[in-house]
């Protein structure tokens, strides 16, 4: 007679669920790490992860967004400056 060992289901709130996503997303811990201290298997965690993949990125990551697109713009503002400013200086030396 051979009897399957299951290991017991058990819910992990929406809290923890968040805590520990938080820790690997934003604190950059290792998911075995964090999947160890929990109890969970790690692709419990990935699986969380490729869900959060899908929805909305979140207030911090959105505001980075922003800060780096206005530094983006401003640097291809200013090289648009220098490349006008070289065509100019070269059309001049030349004498076109």
């Amino acid at each position: 007679v051979h009897f399957k060992q299951t290991k017991k289901a058990f819910k992990i709130s929406t809290e923890t669920k968040e805590q520990i996503l938080k820790r690997v997303k934003e604190e950059g811990l290792p998911v075995a790490k964090v999947a160890e201290e929990h109890g969970i298997s790690p692709n419990t965690i990935y699986s969380w992860l490729g869900k959060t993949i899908k929805a909305q990125p979140s207030w911090k990551e959105f505001s980075g967004l922003q800060k780096q697109n206005k530094e983006l713009l401003a640097l291809v503002g200013e090289l648009t400056i220098n490349l006008s400013q070289a065509k100019k200086r070269i059309s001049y030396e030349t004498g076109q």
